[in-house]
């Protein structure tokens, strides 16, 4: 038994078998499932490079502005508030 299956990205037209469209559309179920943790993985990736450019702040000859301190931890809390890339608003760096 085939069933029809239409392309997302070029709006073709195909049969495909029944067993294949079922795994496929495992396939595609999962990754929506598993979408929420990569946002997150995603966010949490760029809010490390956005600290790792402030580190040097933290070095043991240097004291931190309170601005500066307050937007690093800003950074480290940003996953408390937001979840994807998308909705994200930045702290503004001093």
């Amino acid at each position: 038994m085939k069933q029809r299956i239409a392309n997302a990205t070029g709006g073709e037209v195909f049969d495909m078998p029944t067993d294949q469209a079922t795994a496929l559309q495992g396939e595609w179920n999962q990754f929506e499932t598993d979408r929420p943790a990569r946002d997150l993985e995603e966010l949490r990736q760029e809010r490390n490079d956005l600290l790792l450019e402030t580190d040097w702040w933290a070095t043991s000859d240097l004291t931190m502005t309170a601005a500066q301190t307050k937007y690093r931890k800003d950074l480290r809390d940003i996953t408390d508030s937001y979840q994807t890339l998308a909705t994200v608003t930045w702290p503004t760096k001093p």
